[in-house]
């Protein structure tokens, strides 16, 4: 499998997103075992998700969020389109 480069800049989004995840987990209460064992993945991965890793298929992601009672929030990706859009409209005219 074929590590995912990313600029720095994206990087760090990514690495902001995992934080806010344990961050969420914490607030719940919940231990890292009993987070990985609910969204049925290992302990290691979960690490990697809180640390925002590029390499993490997303339904790891979408997982955890489930766990956390988050999982409305994966709807928000890509939800605001602001960019297409703006091209569609142009195309319009």
């Amino acid at each position: 499998m074929k590590k995912q480069i990313l600029l720095p800049k994206y990087a760090a989004l990514l690495e902001q997103m995992g934080e806010n995840i344990k961050l969420a987990r914490k607030r719940r209460k919940l231990t890292a075992i009993q987070v990985a064992e609910r969204a049925g993945i290992a302990r290691s991965t979960l690490y990697l998700v809180e640390k925002g890793d590029s390499s993490v298929a997303m339904g790891a992601y979408f997982n955890v969020l489930r766990v956390l009672g988050l999982q409305n929030d994966f709807l928000k990706l890509a939800a605001d389109d602001e960019m297409g859009r703006k091209l569609q409209d142009l195309d319009l005219l």
